[in-house]
């Protein structure tokens, strides 16, 4: 009976030889690490040197990765690797690791793969620094030439595109008590390890571990570079304490001034921001919902309740060089982000919130805009969780919407139809989904409400031919010292047609001011 058999056990034997490397190292070494860290004191990672914690971000900005040194840039494979050096807000050195029939082994410093400003910044750089993190590149445009895709770097910050795409906002492993005033903890990831990709591949797996005050956790990310670049993702939580707002899936971006908002005191530009709404996609309900960002004059916390999540993200909607007329920072190529929890039942998600985080800000260089998911059950100390979800960058597509949404949303003073002044005229244009087959005379109806205190005076909804849209507008009077609050759809035949669309105008904003 030996001898049959022989064969069989050696297929096995070469099967697995060449299936690679990864049975040399897993999500599941990483998991135990993760595991064996939550059980021991949080310790701060070692700061980089004060020299380079203190260079302007133009200086650091001047020290450059060299091309040539990239890992695996002389091994056929589509994926390589540039490193990211320590300075300014990159604050502390991440450990990395490469995966291949060698096992896992680490990836040793080597200053001379970085080109120094000048000679005195060079020769002060130790030899044993370690890197901040690293960017991996991809031949996106199918021309054999690299293009960067996707950056980890900074505490457990990560940024995507796709293809023909500049980089804008980011994810993060995970988000702990952000905008509440007890004040926000940022868990890092300390280590990576990266799957040498085979030359063919158009698939990257690399593994995190990411440590906090209150946690640790490990990662696993299938990555997918493409015209939208998608990223599975895989998260094992160890909770060394109690945390009270949890955000899984966290995004970040920039939302400086737009079309719903007054323009800066000598800003030429007519809109500057990295993304332009919220968009939530409740699979209990089927309901769509937009939440157009506003830089509000007070820090501005929103709650959106689900009771299925499907998804959600961070959307660049304007898609048009006119709508930012800026030639450098191309805000009109700024992806949108989109999360979508995966597996049965939405494993290790459940109930929960959409929160949306706005910040003010007076300017574009900050982020000021975070939103994520926040489970209805509490968090309590030496718990473990899993989350499994994908996250794409890529064009507003990528959200698999199909009805009617919002394009433009303005706001503004109406004081011929409000003689008080303290009426606001809102307008949002809609197009797409099922109003793109409709003839200008169909019997499109607008459905609108308004929050705690808010009179919605009136509300209709026209087709505005000239640019296709159906325009639905509102003429509201927000109550005094508190927020207005809206809701508004479209309507045919008693279904809606359209997303809902929402919005939020704090008190203390210049728009909710007495006219001159």
């Amino acid at each position: 009976m030996i001898g049959p058999r022989l064969p069989v056990l050696l297929f096995l034997f070469v099967l697995m030889a060449l299936s690679g490397y990864a049975q040399a190292f897993g999500f599941q070494d990483v998991t135990e690490k993760a595991k064996a860290l939550a059980g021991e004191t949080y310790e701060r990672p070692a700061q980089a040197p004060d020299f380079l914690r203190n260079l302007s971000y133009a200086d650091y900005q001047s020290i450059r990765f060299n091309p040539d040194q990239s890992l695996w840039r002389s091994g056929g494979s589509r994926f390589q690797v540039m490193m990211i050096p320590q300075g300014s807000f990159y604050t502390n050195a991440v450990k990395l690791n490469v995966i291949d029939s060698e096992g896992a082994r680490p990836i040793g410093f080597d200053k001379s793969r970085f080109d120094y400003p000048s000679p005195e910044l060079a020769k002060r750089i130790p030899a044993d620094l370690g890197y901040a993190g690293f960017k991996l590149t991809y031949p996106l445009s199918g021309k054999g030439v690299q293009k960067q895709f996707l950056v980890f770097g900074g505490a457990s910050y990560f940024r995507g595109v796709g293809a023909n795409q500049n980089f804008g906002l980011s994810g993060r492993g995970i988000a702990v008590d952000t905008g509440l005033p007890s004040g926000e903890e940022f868990p890092a990831f300390t280590e990576f390890w990266m799957e040498h990709p085979k030359a063919d591949s158009n698939v990257m797996v690399v593994y995190g571990l990411l440590d906090g005050p209150s946690l640790a956790g490990a990662y696993r990310f299938e990555i997918h570079p493409g015209k939208n670049t998608k990223m599975d993702v895989t998260a094992e939580l160890f909770f060394r304490d109690d945390i009270e707002q949890l955000g899984q899936a966290p995004l970040t971006s920039m939302f400086y001034f737009g079309d719903n908002t007054l323009r800066p005191r000598g800003e030429w530009r007519p809109q500057v921001h990295d993304s332009n709404g919220l968009l939530i996609n409740d699979g209990e309900s089927g309901e769509w919902l937009w939440r157009p960002l506003v830089n509000p004059a007070e820090l501005q916390l929103n709650y959106h309740h689900v009771q299925k999540l499907s998804g959600f993200g961070l959307i660049q909607r304007d898609r048009k060089f006119d709508d930012f007329q800026d030639s450098e920072a191309r805000y009109d190529r700024r992806p949108s982000m989109w999360v979508e929890p995966l597996g049965e039942d939405n494993e290790g998600w459940g109930k929960g919130e959409v929160v949306l985080v706005e910040i003010p800000s007076r300017s574009e260089t900050n982020d000021n805009i975070v939103a994520f998911f926040k489970p209805d059950q509490p968090v309590k100390a030496g718990e473990t969780r899993r989350l499994k979800y994908s996250v794409a960058f890529g064009e507003p597509e990528i959200t698999g919407q199909s009805s009617g949404h919002a394009v433009s949303t303005f706001v503004g003073k109406d004081t011929v139809n409000d003689k008080s002044g303290d009426a606001l005229r809102l307008i949002v244009d809609f197009k797409g989904g099922e109003l793109a087959g409709l003839r200008p005379g169909a019997a499109v109806v607008s459905q609108v409400s308004g929050g705690e205190g808010v009179e919605v005076i009136e509300h209709f909804v026209e087709y505005i031919e000239v640019v296709d849209i159906w325009r639905l507008s509102i003429l509201a009077k927000p109550p005094e010292e508190k927020p207005l609050t809206l809701r508004g759809l479209l309507n045919k035949d008693g279904k809606p047609v359209t997303e809902t669309w929402t919005y939020l105008l704090g008190p203390a904003t210049d728009l909710r001011g007495k006219p001159q």
